[in-house]
């Protein structure tokens, strides 16, 4: 017991010492001593050494261009095909949809999950990462078995008619701006 009252009271000790000595952290850079207090003063300082921005000039300069879902027709394609199943997960700016488990009305035991990534905004096949799970369960949602699955037949179906839904998309818009 005499042991850790004594290395608490050396621990009490080295701390006062520590803490008289002043601001240990005041001569690095960014301790109290280098920055301003007033808010100006630091957005200046912090201007000058590279560290901020401004808005005045750099949205002036750049031109960029900003692409909706609603607005890609792989997206918009992709949704069409896959409607019936629920979703799980829809990251635009990821590019990537995950729908959840889907159990067709004929096979009870058996349900898949489709995870699609977007590779590209341009409508061809190799665009596309079509990705199938299946589960498979012995008895009423017990006992499952999940496996990636690789159907080239399926997964080829999908892509082509989420291909052929985008190249129809593509071809509407470019209609109507004809009109």
């Amino acid at each position: 017991m005499s042991k850790f009252f004594t290395k608490k009271t050396i621990l009490v000790f080295v701390s006062m010492l520590l803490i008289s000595c002043g601001d240990p952290l005041a001569n690095l850079p960014g301790g109290s001593r280098d920055t301003p207090d007033s808010g100006k003063e630091r957005a200046l300082k912090n201007l000058k050494e590279g560290k901020g921005m401004t808005l005045g000039k750099a949205l002036g300069d750049r031109k960029t261009t900003y692409e909706f879902s609603s607005s890609n027709p792989m997206w918009r394609a992709t949704f069409d095909v896959i409607d019936f199943m629920p979703l799980v997960t829809v990251d635009y700016s990821g590019g990537m949809i995950i729908t959840d488990w889907y159990t067709d009305a004929n096979t009870t035991e058996e349900s898949l999950k489709f995870t699609i990534r977007f590779l590209s905004n341009e409508v061809r096949s190799d665009s596309l990462k079509i990705i199938i799970h299946k589960k498979t369960c012995k008895s009423k949602g017990e006992n499952c078995i999940v496996q990636k699955i690789s159907s080239p037949r399926l997964e080829q179906t999908i892509r082509a008619d989420i291909i052929k839904k985008a190249a129809l998309l593509v071809e509407n818009a470019k209609n109507k701006k004809k009109k």
